[in-house]
């Protein structure tokens, strides 16, 4: 082997270790995050709870605003993706298409991803649970 060669991998192996290390610090700064986020919150509503008069119904939308707005996120989560599969299967099947002769249909690979986007679509706007107050 030559000296670039070897050069090169270790260069490899470094931006390889670099880059874990990096996603690893990263996930674990937002677990650490959203876990200060969730206390302080448990807190509040600790406090707002113990307080005499209407601060029990003001928790208690609180709570509920934030579980609809959980349920629209998810939902639309559950859309994005529908999407972005169906046009990746959309994407494969023009390419492998276009790339493979006429003789093997191996372009209907792309009908995976795109039936899992359909499928993923189907259920965000027909079967998934409806919020009580709508969209």
């Amino acid at each position: 082997m030559n000296v670039m060669g070897v050069a090169g991998m270790v260069l490899g192996a470094v931006g390889m270790v670099t880059v874990f290390s990096f996603v690893a610090v990263v996930s674990w700064v937002e677990g650490r995050r959203k876990e200060r986020e969730a206390f302080y919150r448990n807190d509040l509503l600790k406090q707002l709870a113990q307080q005499p008069g209407p601060a029990a119904d003001r928790v208690a939308n609180l709570l509920q605003e934030e579980d609809r707005k959980a349920e629209r996120q998810h939902r639309e989560g559950l859309k994005l993706g529908g999407l972005i599969a169906t046009a990746v299967g959309i994407g494969i099947m023009v390419f492998l298409r276009l790339l493979i002769s006429e003789d093997e249909p191996v372009y209907l690979v792309g009908l995976i991803p795109l039936l899992v986007g359909a499928t993923m679509l189907l259920y965000a706007y027909v079967l998934a649970p409806k919020a009580d107050g709508g969209q």
